[in-house]
């Protein structure tokens, strides 16, 4: 009997192998701890706090990235010390050892698996913090309700993850629940995680605002979308740039100025034109006219960025409508409806426990080609 389970671990043990090498070869071990080195050097540099945007976006990559290291090292070492482990306990016979060696192999597939999932997210976005807003819909004050119940479920699956959040905005009902809710979640990689989530979710139970006790479906709205990175200038290579130089005008097509003070830029990229003359030389005015030309770049960048978000919202909504359904009543079970994975515990669910639909959410995004 215990050749049989001998075997059957060793087996377990040698496909995980398999999957934590290949886990690691995506990663790529040894590029993952150059850039954690490259980012010491900039973390330990003397000047670093002289630009503090840039120092916390230094410092913010590194913690990320170490922590990133850490978990893939820290698999392998209880990778190892398993294997040691189950050796030992097989030679001596010791029942409790084994015991623990298998629950120990079933906790490290399960969190193998979890690093898996985090290799799909190569999306643009999906390294980025998420900004989630939650909308009561069709249901009245139960629907109102729901959104309210799936605002505490991710708060509370953000405090089993150690994730901070920032709740921006409340809109409360009237007799219960909320209209809508907008919070932040950072962390590494969250946007990708929780981007599976954008949808309708259904609940159906028993109505406690109903006397008589009558059954009632809710829909509430779940959006995700990725935090804008802010920026506070641009950069604008010469090369794009075309300048022109003449002379100053005044009102009529009067000459005001017998040099060629006034400038006019050119971004060749977009065609953005600045001119600018109002200075008395033409390097003031180059200089004044390159603020205005950073400024409209800026704003044209931010309405880019605008329009980005906006296709995410309406991919996300598009193939998310109807994604998830939460029985209480006459039956327990959550089911995601486009993965098929449920569960037949609801209060979990409700309580944060959503770590398998989110995995099976990103597998079949990338199984699918879904945006």
């Amino acid at each position: 009997m215990l050749s049989d389970v001998s075997f059957e671990f060793e087996t377990s043990l040698k496909e995980l192998s398999g999957k934590l090498t290949q886990v690691e070869t995506v990663i790529d071990l040894d590029a993952l701890r150059a850039q954690v080195a490259s980012l010491e050097a900039d973390a330990s540099k003397p000047d670093l706090w002289d630009n503090p945007e840039a120092a916390q976006k230094v410092t913010s990559q590194l913690s990320h990235k170490q922590s990133e290291l850490r978990r893939v090292t820290e698999l392998r070492s209880r990778f190892d010390d398993l294997g040691v482990l189950y050796e030992l306990a097989e030679a001596e016979g010791d029942t409790a050892s084994l015991a623990e060696a298998e629950a120990e192999l079933a906790n490290l597939a399960k969190d193998v698996d979890a690093l898996e999932v985090l290799t799909l997210l190569s999306g643009e976005y999906d390294a980025r913090n998420a900004v989630v807003t939650i909308r009561s819909e069709a249901g009245g004050v139960d629907a109102a309700d729901w959104a309210e119940m799936l605002l505490r479920m991710y708060l509370r699956w953000s405090e089993r993850h150690g994730y901070p959040t920032d709740v921006y905005d409340i809109s409360y009902a009237e007799e219960a629940g909320i209209k809508s809710a907008t919070f932040k979640v950072t962390a590494p990689y969250v946007y990708g995680t929780l981007s599976v989530e954008s949808g309708t979710h259904r609940l159906v139970r028993i109505s406690p605002f109903d006397n008589q006790s009558r059954r009632q479906t809710s829909f509430a709205h779940v959006e995700v979308l990725p935090e804008v990175e802010e920026v506070d200038h641009v950069d604008i290579p010469e090369k794009d740039i075309r300048v022109d130089v003449y002379r100053s005008s005044g009102p009529g097509g009067q000459s005001v100025n017998t040099t060629d003070s006034a400038v006019r830029l050119t971004h060749i990229p977009t065609g953005v034109v600045v001119s600018c003359q109002n200075e008395k030389s033409q390097l003031q005015n180059k200089v004044a006219a390159m603020k205005v030309l950073q400024a409209r770049l800026l704003q044209r960048k931010k309405e880019e960025e605008r329009a980005e978000m906006d296709a995410l919202r309406d991919g996300g909504s598009s193939w998310g409508n109807q994604m998830r359904s939460y029985v209480l009543h006459p039956y327990q079970m959550v089911k995601d409806l486009r993965t098929e994975f449920e569960v037949g515990n609801p209060s979990a669910v409700l309580d944060g426990e959503i770590d398998g639909f989110l995995e099976a959410g990103i597998r079949w995004r990338k199984q699918s080609g879904a945006a």
